[in-house]
């Protein structure tokens, strides 16, 4: 096992990075990512739910590991569908090269939407189903 010098431990330890074996999941504009996040959104998508914002809820708790949340989700009616902008923790702060010396930019909007579609059935449960555009 080699061992890390400090200034490489401390370079691990400061990135803020969500990494999978492919690369980054944080990178929002990369389609790839939004293809992977899918398939972690989309597993809500199977089940029936008691109470439909059980699964809103077990999908938010998924997207906070990657870094990401979103507003109140609020469903009406035996069916509804319901579009929310994807927010990054952190989000982007600092700099852009055309601003004025006192101005930051602090984007915390990621550019996607978490998009839900729910239905009730006949027998009382609810169907949830979620993806990322």
């Amino acid at each position: 096992m080699a061992v890390k010098s400090f200034n490489e431990f401390v370079e691990i330890k400061r990135t803020n990075n969500i990494i999978d074996d492919d690369g980054h999941l944080k990178d929002l504009s990369d389609d790839s990512v939004i293809e992977k996040l899918n398939t972690f959104v989309g597993s809500i998508n199977d089940r029936e739910y008691m109470v439909a914002e059980k699964a809103v809820d077990e999908l938010r708790q998924k997207l906070m590991r990657v870094g990401l949340h979103f507003g109140e989700v609020n469903f009406s009616g035996d069916e509804d569908e319901v579009s929310l902008p994807l927010i990054m923790n952190g989000g982007k702060f600092g700099k852009a090269d055309d601003s004025a010396i006192d101005e930051f930019m602090n984007e915390q909007e990621s550019g996607r939407d978490i998009n839900f579609v729910y239905s009730k059935t006949p027998n009382g449960t609810h169907r949830v189903m979620a993806s990322i555009s």
